[in-house]
């Protein structure tokens, strides 16, 4: 079967979004399937280009498809749901109209692929109220690559404890937040590695690095900017603890990934992270903003080495029982053959 995934920009670029879709096209020939790159381009049809039996629209560009989508006919439409109608980078005005839009092409959808229970639970609910008969969670999987090879690399550089954050420096992932908890430690505690793009909201990406520049965080924090999927590997592999304070994150694919090589998370109770880790058992979770709780957490992790081995190991029997990247391929292409199936 071949799917036409329209999307917006290079499938290369570094989110969990388009992570889920690059997996899903390596993944697709096991299942005899395949899956074709359609991009899409504000004012120009994409379905006149999309060659698959099925169309599959990625939720990035739902509100520019939703005028082309009655030209999808005879073939069936599915979207899949990174994030709720409007997103969640832009502001009330943008969010709101592209909302619309995006409710519009969900409800032609006969088939609406959610990336997380928490995803599903808000886009069911006011004011998006889209059709749960329609909805099927398929969460992306949580193995990085495959098994690390060679020695670890001694991430602690001395200190007692090596945090690992990996996330793009924007906002909403609360990078700034995490920095000025973790100033807040001793020299000796820890060294802080950051993974992820840092001109993705350049902005914010200066202050991100003025920050870094003040004197509290020197030489405690390592700049890895972006690494390939056996670098981040890597990277869990030496964690003591995985750090994101994200403050909107409608699936986290990076706390599965750390929960899968066992290490224990933190970061605020928002988003699909409650639904992967329990306060005190896979990890911290924290309400949102309270910077000074996510300095003592990250201290306690630091210095308290029983608690942390602890929390590791819940770390590790949560993320087994999470999926691997071959079993969310298996869910999805098998949901869109199901599909494919009863249009004929």
């Amino acid at each position: 079967m071949l799917v036409s995934l329209l999307t917006s920009g290079p499938p290369e670029q570094v989110t969990g979004g388009y992570l889920y879709h690059l997996r899903m096209a390596e993944l697709a020939p096991d299942g005899g399937d395949r899956v074709e790159f359609v991009p899409v381009r504000p004012g120009r049809d994409p379905m006149a280009r999309a060659a698959g039996e099925v169309v599959l629209v990625d939720s990035i560009c739902a509100a520019l498809v939703a005028p082309w989508a009655g030209r999808a006919a005879p073939r069936p439409l599915a979207a899949i749901l990174h994030q709720p109608p409007g997103g969640i980078d832009h502001g009330p005005v943008r969010r709101l109209a592209q909302a619309r839009l995006d409710r519009r092409l969900y409800r032609r959808c006969a088939l609406l692929v959610a990336a997380s229970e928490a995803l599903r639970d808000q886009v069911v609910a006011p004011p998006h109220r889209l059709p749960t008969d329609r909805l099927r969670v398929i969460a992306p999987g949580s193995d990085v690559s495959g098994p690390v090879a060679g020695p670890v690399a001694d991430l602690r550089q001395g200190r007692r404890a090596a945090f690992v954050s990996v996330g793009n420096w924007v906002a909403r992932k609360g990078t700034l937040e995490l920095l000025d908890a973790f100033a807040r430690l001793a020299d000796d505690r820890a060294t802080l590695h950051l993974a992820g793009r840092e001109d993705a909201e350049p902005r914010y990406g200066a202050r991100v690095r003025a920050r870094l520049a003040r004197p509290d965080l020197a030489g405690r924090v390592v700049c890895h900017g972006v690494v390939s999927r056996e670098a981040v590997a890597q990277l869990y592999a030496g964690a003591d603890a995985f750090v994101l304070p994200s403050h909107r994150e409608p699936y986290g694919t990076v706390y599965g990934e750390a929960l899968a090589a066992g290490v224990p998370v933190v970061g605020w109770r928002a988003g699909n992270l409650p639904f992967l880790a329990r306060h005190g058992e896979e990890g911290v979770v924290l309400e949102p903003g309270d910077v000074p709780a996510l300095a003592a957490a990250l201290d306690r992790l630091a210095v308290d080495e029983p608690w942390r081995r602890k929390l590791a190991a819940g770390a590790a029997r949560r993320g087994a029982a999470l999926p691997t990247w071959s079993e969310t391929a298996a869910a999805l292409f098998g949901a869109l053959r199901e599909l494919a199936a009863g249009a004929r």
